[in-house]
């Protein structure tokens, strides 16, 4: 039996959310929030972005997080934990990141935990969290 897993609509919010965090261009979030109380759970203060401003101050935090970052890549992995029960939508996603930090190569590991609502017949952001599970800093970027 084969596992079920987030359609391609579904996937491209978190694409969208890392398209942005790789280049901080705010066009990769165009409708992809939901209408009603988004929140999301950072590693950066204030770590939780909740009411009305929730997006633009994630977005400010996420500007000011990003300082020396460059050349971000991100790789997906497989989907986890994926249900869908009326019109919201839950799934992990395993996720990789490499670039350079002031110049310097790392790498990082980690999970979102997104849950999505049916808004306006598409797919919306109503929350998501990042955890960091490994980083480290690279001699060498290969």
């Amino acid at each position: 039996m084969e596992r079920e897993v987030p359609d391609d609509a579904m996937m491209a919010i978190p694409n969208s959310v890392a398209r942005f965090i790789a280049s901080l261009d705010e066009a990769h979030l165009s409708n992809i929030f939901s209408d009603v109380g988004t929140t999301i759970i950072e590693n950066f203060a204030p770590f939780l972005f909740a009411g009305p401003n929730a997006i633009e101050a994630w977005m400010l935090g996420m500007r000011d997080h990003a300082e020396g970052l460059e050349d971000l890549k991100y790789t997906f992995g497989d989907p986890q934990d994926f249900s869908v029960m009326g019109d919201q939508a839950f799934f992990t996603l395993p996720t990789s990141w490499r670039g350079l930090v002031h110049g310097t190569p790392f790498y990082e590991e980690g999970g979102w935990a997104f849950l999505l609502v049916r808004e306006a017949d598409s797919w919306r952001l109503r929350s998501y969290g990042w955890a960091v599970t490994h980083m480290a800093l690279l001699e060498d970027p290969e």
